[in-house]
């Protein structure tokens, strides 16, 4: 049985982790090296690390604690923000990513996905998509959840695995920062419209959340989630044990 994955975000801005609700309100947590390495220590099965204005603020992602961040964990890093060319996926694998996330940039360029898998490919690329709703309708949002694209989600998340991306990672606007349980309804959408993993991100509260997710959509191949572990409501070993005695599969 393929175990669930446990996977904590950092979200980097001007050199800091921050975190904020819905999107908003953004507040100083910690240094990414110091929580990279920690989590790596203690038992995350991937990280994934975000520069959260690098496509607002129009510039390149920050290579230099990036590549810092890389050479002080030992578990898979997913790398996202101002992700917009080929020679950007190129930067960031070169500075320790084992997979690239991209939103606004294919977004923009919907090529960019297959020209990605086509060179590194599907299990390298990993289409991102922030979602919420709009007069009941899932919307896909871009630039950090600033700007309304007007595309309906679950189609333009098909889209993007039909043209290459390996993994999905839906980020719920709707739930994120709130703690008050993943977003069932979007990611059962999403499920049962692609075939690839599928991360639930925004919402995560407690252990009883991660407990639902797993059983309520066995499809959902990963739990992402931030200020809960940033702040040491849960700890991982504590959640994957608890976990494991719900009987879903964990690497211990």
């Amino acid at each position: 049985m393929i175990t669930k994955r446990i996977i904590p975000c950092l979200d980097v801005k001007d050199g800091r982790v921050v975190k904020g609700v819905n999107f908003a309100g953004l507040s100083d947590v910690s240094s990414p090296v110091e929580l990279g390495k920690y989590y790596s220590d203690c038992g995350a099965d991937e990280l994934v690390f975000y520069d959260i204005t690098a496509s607002s603020e129009g510039r390149a992602l920050f290579t230099d604690i990036l590549r810092e961040v890389a050479s002080t964990i030992f578990i898979p890093l997913t790398v996202g923000g101002g992700i917009n060319t080929l020679e950007d996926f190129d930067r960031v694998l070169k500075c320790g990513a084992d997979k690239v996330s991209v939103n606004s940039g294919a977004i923009r360029n919907p090529q960019l996905i297959s020209e990605a898998a086509k060179r590194y490919g599907d299990q390298c690329v990993v289409i991102s998509a922030d979602v919420k709703r709009v007069d009941g309708v899932f919307r896909v949002f871009s630039k950090g959840g600033r700007e309304n694209t007007g595309m309906e989600a679950v189609e333009w998340i098909r889209r993007c695995v039909g043209n290459g991306a390996g993994e999905v990672v839906l980020n719920s606007i709707d739930t994120d920062g709130v703690k008050r349980g993943f977003d069932l309804e979007m990611l059962e959408a999403v499920c049962n419209a692609v075939s690839v993993p599928v991360i639930a991100s925004g919402g995560a509260g407690c252990i009883d959340d991660f407990k639902t997710l797993f059983k309520a959509l066995p499809g959902v191949d990963a739990g992402l989630a931030a200020s809960i572990f940033h702040f040491g409501e849960v700890k991982i070993p504590d959640l994957k044990r608890a976990l494991a005695r719900e009987g879903i599969p964990m690497r211990m």
